[in-house]
Formats: structure tokens, sequence, C-alpha cells
């Protein structure tokens, strides 16, 4: 006869209580899509029921957040000749389509491309996990982020029916971001646009629609025609650390920096909005300064080496397409 021990007891009794949390937020989950969008009860229990909790998912999101890779390393999966070759035959197949985006939108059709390629390698790797596992798995069984993830089930859920898609057949990544450009629900129902207006907002298999979906979500964040991304520039030492505290926002006229101990020789006016970058190369940490442009390039992904490695992407890609004609 095997004994329980007070340890195992205990170990029990708070795997139950998290059971029980789990199903008391689903039920509340329930009644709130119920109540606030109509939704019918018993067809989300069984949605629900059928979703599956991915522990894989739950491993990838509890890693320990170890140092970030430094720019110089993490702009080799980026900037690679696959990424280019792949992004200038992405550009040709997709010309006429891009160029209406840029005149509708006004966002560059190399900034188009090259998030793309940065997201999904031109729609080769847009996830393999069903959407509603990803969801359910992060909205009821992690913690830290759960009113996210409800937010995002929230969304889907909303964005299927609106779409007419089924809720149990849609795949994308772990966390939740769907097709060629890796939208998540609630940016889907926001900025995804049917383009080539068949009635359909398809960003999982139609190219004219994720391009002028990215397109779109650069317009409505701000993206500025015509305008500068960011540039290098230098800066006094004993003014980094100063500059570097600063708000990661465009915030800040070009003077009141160079008060502060910017070095920047460019041609942008005193009077332009700019935040201070750095970023480690080979060679020693170097300095940019970025404007409303490169900003916008972080609302698809905060980080600031995400969107250096989108704007270079761009311009190796234009380089690239512009020497083929």
């Amino acid at each position: 006869m095997k004994f329980i021990t007070s340890f195992t007891l205990t170990g029990l009794l708070l795997c139950n209580i998290s059971v029980m949390a789990v199903q008391v937020s689903q039920k509340a989950f329930i009644d709130n899509m119920v109540a606030q969008h109509g939704f019918d009860k018993s067809r989300l229990i069984y949605l629900l029921s059928k979703a599956k909790v991915k522990k894989s998912i739950l491993k990838i999101m509890s890693r320990p957040i170890g140092k970030a890779r430094p720019w110089y390393k993490y702009r080799r999966n980026f900037i690679t000749e696959l990424h280019i070759k792949k992004g200038v035959k992405f550009w040709r197949k997709n010309d006429r389509v891009l160029k209406q985006a840029q005149r509708t939108y006004g966002v560059p059709a190399e900034i188009i491309v090259a998030i793309i390629g940065v997201e999904t390698i031109y729609g080769k790797n847009k996830g393999n996990i069903r959407v509603i596992d990803a969801l359910k798995t992060l909205a009821f069984n992690y913690p830290r982020r759960a009113d996210f993830f409800r937010d995002e089930l929230k969304h889907y859920l909303l964005l299927t029916r609106e779409e007419g898609l089924n809720p149990l057949a849609q795949k994308g990544s772990y966390a939740g971001a769907m097709g060629i450009g890796q939208f998540m629900p609630s940016s889907f129902r926001r900025y995804a646009v049917d383009f080539d207006n068949n009635g359909k907002r398809n960003i999982w298999t139609d190219n004219v629609d994720a391009i002028g979906s990215v397109a779109n979500y650069f317009r409505e964040h701000g993206w500025q025609t015509g305008q500068p991304v960011i540039e290098a520039t230098q800066v006094r030492p004993n003014a980094i650390e100063y500059l570097l505290a600063l708000k990661f926002e465009p915030q800040y006229p070009i003077w009141k920096l160079k008060q502060k101990g910017l070095l920047y020789h460019g041609n942008e006016s005193n009077n332009t909005l700019g935040l201070f970058i750095d970023l480690k190369t080979e060679i020693g940490t170097a300095y940019w300064l970025g404007f409303k442009n490169y900003y916008v390039i972080t609302r698809y992904n905060r980080s600031k080496r995400y969107a250096m490695a989108v704007y270079q992407l761009a311009q190796e890609i234009a380089n690239r397409y512009a020497q083929t004609y």
C-alpha cells in the first residue's frame, strides 16, 4: 500500500485549485462573450472544449529571459542572401500590387516587402499551430499575460464570425499571430483590408490582402510618406547616458538633442523630432537618430533591433531590385 505524503497532498490540492481557476476563468469569458457580443453559449463551450492546451507553448513562453543578443548577431538572422533574393522575387511577382499599396497608403514597397520577409520569409513560415489552441493556452494558463491573450481570443472569435471562418481551422504562430504578415487577431480586425475587393480579408494565402494590410497598418500608425527613417550619428561620450535615458519616442527636436550632446550633421531640420538609438556592432557601439517612421516600424514589433533589421533589409532589397531593371 502506498501512502500519500503531505507534500503530495499539497501538490494535488494546488493542481486542483489551478484547474478550477482555469474553469472559472473560461466560464467568465464565455459568459462575457454571450452577454457582450451575442455568441451562442453552447457553441462557445463546444469550441473551447475542442481547443487544446499546448504545453509546448507554455514552455516557450516560460523560458528565462536571457541577455538580448547584440545587434550584429541579431541582424544575421534577417539580413541574409536568402531574405534579399526572395524579397526581390516577391517584389517582382507582386509589383503591381505593391505599387498600388504605395500609392494608396504612402508606404514604400521595400518596407512592405521587408516586413513580410522578416515575419515569414514571404509567407513560407506562417506557423502551423491552430490559433484557437495557442490563444486558449495563453489566455487561461499563462497568468503573466492572460488578460492580453483573453482579449486576443475575444478578437479571434469575433473576426472568424465576421469573416465566416472556421475558428478551429485557422493556423498561426505559437502566440496566435496569423498569416503572411503575422497579424494578431486585434490587429486583423483593426487594420486588415480586402485589398483585392473580393469580399474577404485573407491574410493567410492572399498576397494582395497581406500587402494592403501591412501598408494600412503602417499608415494608421502614422507613417510619413517621403520622410526619413533613421540616420547614423555621433554623440559626445559624456552625453550617452543622458540620451539613452530619454523616452523611446520621437518627441525630442534635434536642436534640443544637440544641446544635450548629440553630434548630428545630417540634412534634417533642427525642429525635426527624433529619438536616440544605440546598437552594438562587431567593432563597438554605433549611434543612430531615429525619426517618426522608425518609431512606426517598432509599432509592428517593439524592438529597436527589429526595426533596424526591417529598414536595412528594405534597403538591401531595394538596391538589388533596382539593379535588375
